[in-house]
């Protein structure tokens, strides 16, 4: 059988894309090993039906993690039989590509997201420059990548003069959609749901300007779950503003019971701030984590994910990020109970469409490459 090593920083617990990814390369009869890394507050692993590895390493965050990540992962990817490499995002790409280069095997480049441009480097200069040369001196070498939506594709398209190809990062079809989901949560009071999940609730993604909206927010209640860093800020923001009684936060889940979470939600939110590149041009995986779940949406007029919303009329977006504004659409949208229910029947017909079944129909035709 042809083996598939599949490489990601992350801790493999809540990446949804890359287990589809590797669940498709089992169909496509490839034997797969997902290698991440283990953090100290890593949950377990779930079951899968493919293997995993998860590297111990001295560190956690900064230079030395990196270079103590990648270290590694070029040993474990030299020592193990390979017929083909799957790195996810430019963090795991110099070892694959020496890997590739060394063992004359094929690669597959899936990047997540616009790198190079995350707030966590635009204004680091000197590190933001070595990640932009790493991308510069191995992108155009690499026969087939992947990314996340078109605008991203389009940007890499021109600055590297290559066909990109686009997978979106969307749930499989689920059939519970329409059917109400059971009153599991324990929460502090019975108003409406508002929720806000993800595992990357960072820097300039509404998260601050939310907590503070809720002071103003008269007829639903707050939900955030997942990770990221400005969660101890959003949690001491809480307690200044006496908001505990309307802001309840959960720690990052698996996905199952993420959804049975996401499914009670009366508004799913994604407000990033068009602060930055990449998150100008992002197409964040809980925009379809909510509408696969039957929930309207209250989003960033950013470019996907406004086309996604125009287009299936799933939920509509805010005009300002100022506080009292986001308080006021909150408020409007819970109010009209009508326009809500035709928000959630719009979502169940996206659904037939927006799902993996589909989408994943690319990955297959790139895949049929190396057959």
């Amino acid at each position: 059988m042809k083996k598939a090593i599949v490489s990601v920083i992350n801790d493999l617990v809540t990446d949804q894309r890359v287990n589809k990814s590797c669940l498709v390369l089992q169909e496509m009869g490839y034997e797969v090993l997902l290698v991440g890394r283990y953090r100290k507050r890593s949950l377990p692993l779930p079951s899968r039906p493919y293997a995993m590895h998860r590297m111990r390493l001295l560190f956690e965050r900064g230079p030395l993690f990196y270079a103590c990540f990648n270290v590694r992962l070029f040993f474990v990817l030299l020592w193990r039989r390979a017929d083909l490499l799957f790195a996810n995002d430019l963090d795991t790409l110099l070892p694959n590509y020496l890997i590739s280069r060394i063992k004359k095997i094929p690669i597959i480049y899936d990047s997540h997201e616009y790198f190079t441009e995350t707030p966590e480097l635009v204004n680091r200069k000197f590190v933001q420059g070595v990640w932009k040369k790493l991308e510069a001196s191995l992108l155009p070498r690499i026969k087939t990548v992947i990314t996340v939506n078109d605008s991203i594709a389009r940007l890499f398209g021109e600055k590297y003069h290559k066909e990109i190809h686009v997978v979106r990062n969307i749930p499989p079809r689920r059939a519970d959609a329409s059917v109400p989901a059971p009153a599991t949560l324990s929460l502090a009071n019975d108003k409406p749901v508002v929720l806000l999940q993800g595992s990357g609730i960072n820097i300039q993604r509404g998260a601050e300007e939310l907590v503070e909206a809720m002071q103003y927010v008269q007829h639903g209640q707050l939900l955030i779950i997942g990770g990221g860093d400005v969660i101890g800020q959003l949690k001491q923001m809480t307690r200044d503003l006496q908001l505990t009684d309307k802001i309840t936060f959960m720690p990052a889940m698996p996905f199952e019971k993420l959804r049975s979470y996401t499914r009670q939600a009366a508004i799913g939110l994604s407000i990033d701030k068009d602060t930055n590149i990449n998150y100008r041009y992002s197409l964040p995986n809980k925009l379809f984590d909510y509408i696969h779940a039957g929930v309207p949406v209250l989003v960033s007029p950013l470019t996907e994910i406004k086309k996604i919303v125009d287009e299936w009329q799933v939920g509509e977006t805010i005009s300002s990020h100022e506080p009292r504004s986001i308080a006021r659409h909150i408020d409007t949208m819970l109010a009209d109970t009508e326009k809500l229910q035709r928000y959630r029947q719009n979502c169940i017909a996206a659904a037939e469409v927006l799902n993996w079944e589909n989408e994943k129909q690319v990955l297959i035709k790139i895949l049929k490459q190396y057959a």
